[in-house]
């Protein structure tokens, strides 16, 4: 992807649609929209897939809490969304394998009666998913559970097992964008619209600046879809200030701790908790993911950032359900993001609907897809893409259903070996290679041929090599430093302290790659350590926000 050549793209042509945030549902909808031979503009006023979408728990699911409700409630809305995350998983798995997999979790239950109940309700959902690849559920004994967790509480009478999926989110939002790019769309970040400029009424224009320079430009499109998730509202308003508003942000949040806490490739659904939801222990590369908490969140000027009661929160909610219990010293970074919850009359985020809406304003012309969550994202972005083709007069229908993305077709995990063999690298590096890349791999390998340093890894606890740097930044748009270690690695998610160790030797390759003077490198760098100590300190990990702060 070549930024300097998009950005040109968006000044001179006219496009049949031009697409508001490059989330998850912006950038399936340029692919989308691309593929049905539409001349696409896809922009973002940060980098792709920089909010919601790479903060999420990273599960592709049905939605075992909605099931439950519908069965409750004898509510089909939750049902259908039920059935809707069921069918869209296989297919998130299938079209990026190499960043998508399905991933067992268990419940540890404390009576029988527990353990039967579950059992019926995940046999049920196995059933509405239907013969897929997902392995299916069984009710196990204390043993056979502890077989596959040993960290689990020996006070559990027994779990449950049951299948769900999980994405590396940002970087499949990347190849999301990536397959756009390819398909013809132009594909900016950092590009933020500031104004719409209709004729006689309807918005056929909008200005754009670009966030880097503070050039602006005109950029030129039939339709407007508006894909900002819990920020829909403001494009919105700026489309139409007469419009009420349709979004109620929702902050979740999640503590890290290390591999250890669970020592277990399975995840853990707590599905009691204190104020009424399921919480979920993950694990994700070498460390545990667990959250989220879901409370009312209003400030969208700042950052979500974790805060002291959630961390008590998530310790004390996981507690019970391990033999060693974590504690706030255990947990080494935490991230935060913000659910784009539809209004309804329901009276907490807890309960809102998370299926999602495509709104056409009559007034302005503006398209707006609202609501919905990761897993559905190709059907939410199918179904806005079909708005779009009404409003253009044309009647082409979707090919993503079947349409690997970047790094996917004919991917063999396998082929690591491969790669360690042609090219001398560590198998851990191969490995991660492969599981980030897909079957693109190869082409971060071959930049060590013409430059033999770049095969040096930045830091000996990770099998990230320098030549990863470069190519993010030649190849996946990156021009930041927060780029590359929050999105295109998931280092930031996961350890503060050895983000920033390693950000001054990532600052170095960027410079070099993009031109930056040692003024404005060193100036990005401290900025980006400053704000790593700043999340330690809100979160009340004060000790490792000094160490932050220290490097």
């Amino acid at each position: 992807m070549n930024r300097k050549k998009n950005w040109e793209r968006l000044r001179q042509e006219t496009f049949d649609v031009c697409i508001i945030g490059a989330g998850a549902s912006g950038a399936g909808a340029a692919l989308d929209a691309a593929l049905r031979g539409y001349k696409v503009a896809l922009i973002d006023r940060s980098d792709f897939s920089s909010e919601t979408s790479s903060r999420s728990t990273k599960l592709i699911h049905g939605g075992v809490r909605y099931l439950e409700q519908a069965i409750k409630k004898l509510d089909l809305a939750q049902l259908r969304q039920v059935k809707h995350g069921l069918a869209e998983r296989r297919t998130v798995v299938r079209n990026a394998p190499y960043l998508a997999h399905p991933l067992a979790l268990l419940t540890p239950v404390f009576s029988w009666f527990e353990g039967l109940y579950m059992t019926i309700g995940l046999t049920l959902y196995d059933f509405i998913a239907g013969r897929d690849a997902f392995p299916g559920g069984k009710w196990l004994n204390q043993k056979e559970a502890l077989a596959l967790s040993p960290k689990l509480t020996r006070k559990m009478h027994s779990a449950v097992l049951y299948y769900d999926g999980q994405l590396n989110d940002a970087r499949y939002a990347l190849a999301l964008v990536q397959s756009a790019d390819e398909a013809g769309a132009a594909v900016v970040n950092y590009a933020a619209l500031t104004e719409f400029n209709p004729e006689n009424g309807t918005i056929k224009a909008a200005t754009i600046e670009n966030q880097l320079t503070g050039e602006t430009i005109t950029l030129r499109a039939n339709v407007f879809l508006n894909c900002t998730g819990p920020y829909s509202d403001a494009i919105r308003l700026l489309a139409n200030p007469s419009l009420d508003r349709r979004i109620r942000p929702s902050k979740g949040v999640h503590i890290v701790l290390p591999r250890e806490t669970l020592n277990s490739d399975c995840a853990i659904l707590i599905p009691k908790t204190s104020d009424g939801r399921v919480v979920f222990a993950i694990p994700f590369g070498d460390k545990v993911f667990v959250g989220t908490t879901d409370t009312d969140f209003s400030d969208l000027a700042h950052e979500p950032v974790l805060e002291p009661a959630e961390v008590d929160y998530l310790l004390e909610t996981v507690r019970p359900y391990l033999d060693q219990t974590p504690n706030k010293a255990d947990v080494q970074s935490g991230f935060g993001g913000i659910r784009p919850l539809i209004v309804s009359s329901r009276t907490d985020t807890k309960t809102l609907l998370r299926d999602h809406e495509v709104e056409l304003d009559e007034t302005s012309g503006l398209l707006s897809l609202l609501g919905g969550k990761w897993t559905t994202y190709r059907l939410m972005a199918q179904d806005a893409i079909d708005r779009v083709s009404e409003q253009l007069g044309k009647s082409e229908r979707s090919k993503t259903e079947t349409h690997y993305l970047v790094g996917g077709e004919n991917y063999r995990y396998e082929d690591w070996q491969l790669l360690q063999k042609a090219y001398n690298l560590p198998p851990d590096t191969c490995q991660h290679l492969m599981r980030t890349y897909g079957n693109r791999a190869e082409h971060i390998a071959k930049l060590i041929q013409s430059q033999a340093n770049l095969a040096e890894k930045i830091t000996d606890e990770q099998p990230f090599i320098k030549a990863e740097v470069v190519y993010q930044v030649r190849e996946e748009m990156a021009v930041t430093l927060r780029d590359v270690l929050a999105r295109r690695w998931r280092l930031e998610l996961s350890d503060w302290s050895l983000t920033a160790q390693v950000a001054p030797q990532v600052a170095d390759l960027m410079a070099t790659e993009l031109g930056w003077s040692a003024t404005y490198r060193n100036s990005q760098l401290q900025s980006y350590q400053n704000l790593l100590a700043s999340f330690a300190k809100q979160a009340g990990l004060v000790a490792d926000g000094a160490a932050i702060s220290a490097v």
